[in-house]
C-alpha cells in the first residue's frame, strides 16, 4: 500500500489532503511535530514513506518583507529538504508553491513554464524553493496555487462574511485580479495528479476563470444570501500594506490536459460546492 506523508497537515490545505486521502496509510505532521528545517528529522520522517506532499509554508506575506531569512529557512531550505530526503526514499513528491513567483503584469495567464519573477520576500522564497526542489528532485510535481480558502483556516471569505455581520457596507479592490481557489478541490486535484502518475513538472493548482477581490466579494455575499450591492468597490491605493500585491495572479491549466487529467472547475461553481459542504462558515 502506498504510504503518504503530508508536511504542513494542521493547515487549511494540510486538513482538506488529509480528508481527499482519507482509507489511505497517511501520516500527517504538523509544523509542531515535523520542522522542515530540520535535514535530520525530515530525512527520518521519509525514511519509509512513497510520496511526500509538501503543504508547509511561510505565507505571513507582509511579514516576510522584514524576516525574509524566516521565509526563506521555510520556504525554501524546508523545500530543499524534504525533496533531497524524498529522492533518497525514492519517493514521490509535491511541492506546493504560488502565483506570487510572477511579478503580476501580465496581460494572459500564465503558462507552467513562464519566467517567475516574484514582487517581494515571499514570492523570492517560494521561488527558490521551485529551484532547490527541481535541483534535488527531478521528478518531483511543482503545484502552484493562489487566494485559497477553505473550511480550517483563516480565508477572505470567511473574512467578508465577518465583516458582512459587522458593517453595512465593505469596500474591496477591484485592481487586483486572480483566481478564487477551494483548498477542497486544490487537495483533490493534487490526490489525482498521483493517482494518474502523471509526468513530473509543473500544474497550476487553481479553480478556473477571472475575478477581482470585489467580484469575489460579492459572490460570496450573494452565495450566503446577502445582498451584494453591501459591496463597493475600491483600489488598492486605500490599503497600502508591507508586500507588493500582483496585480494579475491569472495562471493557465495546460499541464492538466497534456497529462490526461481536467482542467480545474470554474471559481464560482467551487464557490458554490464549498458553501454547500459549509467550508465557508456562516454569516
Amino acid at each position: 500500500m502506498t504510504r503518504y506523508l503530508i508536511a504542513g497537515a494542521g493547515g487549511m490545505l494540510g486538513h482538506d489532503l488529509r480528508a481527499a486521502l482519507a482509507g489511505r496509510e497517511v501520516v500527517a505532521l504538523g509544523r509542531d511535530a515535523l520542522d522542515i528545517t530540520d535535514a535530520a528529522a525530515v530525512a527520518e520522517a521519509t525514511r519509509e514513506v512513497d510520496v511526500v506532499i509538501n503543504a508547509a509554508a511561510y505565507t505571513a506575506v507582509d511579514a516576510a518583507e522584514e524576516h525574509e531569512d524566516d521565509a526563506y529557512a521555510i520556504n525554501a531550505t524546508g523545500a530543499a529538504n524534504l525533496a533531497r530526503a524524498a529522492a533518497a526514499a525514492g519517493a514521490r513528491l509535491v511541492q506546493v508553491s504560488t502565483d506570487y513567483v510572477f511579478h503580476g503584469d501580465a496581460a494572459s495567464p500564465y503558462p507552467e513554464d513562464a519566467p517567475l519573477d516574484p514582487l517581494g520576500a515571499y514570492g523570492r522564497t517560494k521561488a527558490a524553493g521551485e529551484r532547490l526542489v527541481r535541483e534535488a528532485h527531478p521528478g518531483a510535481h511543482i503545484v502552484r496555487t493562489a487566494w485559497l480558502y477553505g473550511e480550517h483556516g483563516a480565508s477572505f471569505p470567511r473574512t467578508m462574511l465577518r465583516l458582512a455581520a459587522e458593517r453595512d457596507t465593505v469596500s474591496v479592490v477591484t485592481d487586483q485580479v486572480g483566481q478564487p481557489t477551494w483548498t477542497g478541490d486544490l487537495a483533490a486535484s493534487i490526490v489525482a495528479l498521483l493517482d494518474a502518475e502523471a509526468p513530473a513538472g509543473v500544474y497550476h493548482g487553481t479553480n478556473a476563470g477571472t475575478a477581482s477581490w470585489f467580484d469575489l466579494a460579492r459572490a460570496v455575499f450573494e452565495v450566503a444570501g446577502l445582498d451584494p450591492a453591501r459591496v463597493l468597490p475600491t483600489d488598492s491605493a486605500a490599503f497600502v500594506r508591507p508586500a507588493p500585491r500582483p496585480s494579475y495572479s491569472v495562471l493557465g491549466h495546460g499541464a492538466w490536459g497534456l497529462a490526461g487529467l481536467p482542467e480545474p472547475r470554474p471559481w464560482h461553481d467551487a464557490l458554490d460546492a464549498a458553501w454547500a459542504a459549509g467550508a465557508l462558515g456562516r454569516p
